[in-house]
């Protein structure tokens, strides 16, 4: 019978005429051990990356650092909402800053009014020395200095008071997240740490004061919260600035409704326990 290899001398390849199919396993040979391949270590530069963007202001592309959201691993969020991811500070490339000078927290950039345009085109563009960023990610400072930017452009425009109020709540984390930064290196002075702590505070202040004006002038959702969301933001910054009876209102108000989801409220009973807390150690 012709083996399952016959014909192959006309390939060239009869060495391959015998050759067996299936050899018989040689349970002597010892077991082949694979190494693991060690772990991926991913940099702050793997989680972003440049984008296309067209200017609505001077109608040019530009290409801007952004989050891979899909990437990055959610590990933990602050009291007041401030979500923190491994390996990148995501609240630094929010920011977005074209060539021109018009800055904006990614949500509003797009969407500006001809006569908004108008007065950035005057009052920033035509004014303002931008700074190029040339590095592959952007550095504490420099995400500062763009949020300082599009804080101006907010004015500048007349923005809502959410919008305003957004950029002031980010702004506070971006400076909070620097703290955590400096503190990580061992290069955080108590000098250092104390200034930035009162700006901190400063942002939170008036982002409490702009998201009091928006829930009461503006309709939801206010910088993409519901309202329960934005209730419960209220508390939680009115606990940082320590004015717990305004906090204790809104908690009350969230815990007493039927319209609030299981979620918020849990998250205002343990801002309600923490305020206990203090109170009981001020009482000490």
């Amino acid at each position: 019978m012709a083996g399952i290899f016959s014909g192959l001398e006309s390939l060239g390849l009869g060495n391959l005429t015998g050759a067996k199919l299936f050899e018989k396993e040689d349970k002597a040979k010892k077991k082949v051990v694979v190494e693991k391949a060690a772990p991926v270590v991913l940099e702050e530069k793997d989680y972003i990356f440049d984008k296309t963007i067209e200017c609505p202001v001077c109608e040019t592309k530009f290409t801007a650092k952004v989050m891979k959201n899909s990437k990055a691993k959610l590990l933990s969020s602050d009291l007041d909402l401030r979500q923190k991811f491994e390996g990148v500070d995501a609240v630094k490339y929010d920011a977005i800053k074209c060539n021109c000078g018009y800055s904006a927290l990614s949500r509003y950039f797009p969407t500006i009014m001809p006569t908004q345009a108008k007065a950035i085109r005057e009052n920033i563009c035509m004014r303002v020395k931008v700074t190029p960023n040339t590095g592959e990610t952007y550095t504490y400072e420099e995400a500062i200095e763009r949020y300082k930017l599009t804080l101006a452009c907010a004015v500048v425009k007349n923005a809502k008071a959410s919008e305003k109020a957004y950029i002031c709540l980010k702004s506070a984390w971006l400076l909070r997240g620097y703290q955590e930064h400096l503190q990580a290196k061992g290069e955080l002075s108590e000098e250092k740490k104390k200034a930035l702590y009162s700006e901190e505070m400063e942002y939170l202040k008036n982002a409490y004061e702009g998201f009091v004006t928006a829930r009461s002038s503006e309709n939801t959702p206010i910088a993409g919260m519901d309202e329960w969301t934005v209730d419960y933001l209220l508390a939680a910054l009115a606990y940082e600035i320590n004015d717990y009876e305004s906090s204790l209102k809104m908690i009350s108000k969230i815990l007493t409704s039927n319209a609030a989801n299981s979620r918020m409220k849990d998250k205002a009973r343990e801002l309600r326990d923490l305020i206990a807390e203090k109170a009981k150690n001020g009482a000490k």
